[in-house]
């Protein structure tokens, strides 16, 4: 398909950082779209690899800009700021999209002009692009309201098409919160009546790797707490919303401690249990058991398999076991 030379409906922003492994692959996920009418935007993050000459053979069928090294939310911003087009697609360079994908979330923001998003599944694959696991996030999720976002947390700017006023009305993605920025973005969008639609079907690759966000572990963990701090201390937030905000902080700090020991952190994987563990104390000795069940539905639901033994053996997990078991004891005696 030839780079499209009418005024485009959608914009495919690239931020690009050192992915010259990768781009190629992205560049032709997008030129391989059929049904609608794109554009497409590289914003070279400061890149030091040769992403730039591995672009050049595309260089007419993209808008190509380079600036210094300011982080994907700069350069996510970068492109809204210039592109054209009244649908904006994100994708990240290391990741590329499956044949129908514009076209599909296109007609459904087109058709729905009360929605501001439309979320797909995906399907996570290998350095080598070898399939993983499929993601369909709708099966647990079926709708994508405010409450959703804040208690599950299921997104995927690549897996993602928005509506390009909304983006400019909630001031796009804020460089505070790396690697984070995303969840902070649709929070945003939720908490100011943006409406999201489900497209159930699986439109984009996620590669992992070791640069990758989701492997970056105790940076991701920090980044997650901080948008969740940020939220929570927004004045005049509706009532209902504060009234979910125990619960969303116990739930985020049970994921983020599985991700922890995902990631091999075990020593930060116990504090931020304790941290949870506040939010929950008067349930004592058996939110033990309920922190298990839940790192097995995390690994099943990241297609990864959960070891109980190597959890529950660790220094670690047994010096969290007796700080709890001590300190219900003492909670138990001053109420007795």
């Amino acid at each position: 398909m030839e780079f499209a030379k009418a005024e485009p409906t959608v914009g495919v922003i690239i931020p690009a950082y050192n992915c010259d492994r990768y781009i190629a692959q992205a560049i032709e996920s997008v030129l391989q779209q059929e049904g609608c009418t794109y554009e497409i935007i590289v914003i070279d993050d400061g890149s030091t690899d040769s992403t730039e000459q591995v672009l050049k053979p595309y260089r007419d069928r993209l808008r190509y800009v380079k600036q210094k090294n300011q982080g994907v939310a700069a350069a996510r911003n970068h492109g809204i700021a210039i592109a054209q087009a009244n649908l904006i697609a994100f994708l990240d360079a290391d990741d590329y999209f499956l044949p129908g994908k514009l076209a599909s979330q296109a007609e459904i923001l087109i058709k729905r002009p009360d929605l501001g998003i439309v979320h797909s599944g995906w399907q996570r694959v290998d350095i080598e692009g070898n399939k993983l696991l499929d993601v369909c996030p709708w099966k647990q999720i079926p709708e994508l309201d405010l409450e959703s976002w804040l208690r599950w947390k299921p997104v995927l700017p690549s897996a993602m098409m928005f509506r390009r006023e909304w983006l400019q009305y909630v001031g796009g993605f804020d460089p505070r919160f790396p690697p984070a920025e995303d969840t902070n973005l649709v929070l945003k969008l939720a908490l100011k009546g943006c409406k999201t639609a489900w497209l159930r079907q699986i439109t984009v690759c996620y590669r992992q790797h070791g640069e990758s966000a989701m492997h970056k572990g105790l940076p991701q963990a920090r980044s997650l707490m901080a948008v969740t701090n940020d939220f929570f201390s927004q004045p005049n937030l509706p009532p209902e919303v504060k009234l979910m905000e125990q619960s969303v902080r116990y739930g985020t700090l049970v994921w983020i401690a599985w991700y922890l020991h995902y990631t091999g952190h075990p020593l930060e994987t116990t504090q931020y249990l304790q941290q949870a563990w506040s939010y929950r104390s008067n349930s004592g000795i058996e939110t033990i058991v309920t922190w298990i069940e839940s790192f097995a539905e995390f690994s099943r639901n990241w297609g990864v398999q959960f070891n109980v033994s190597s959890l529950t053996s660790s220094r670690e997990w047994q010096e969290l076991v007796q700080w709890i078991i001590q300190t219900t004891s003492k909670i138990g005696s001053q109420t007795s």
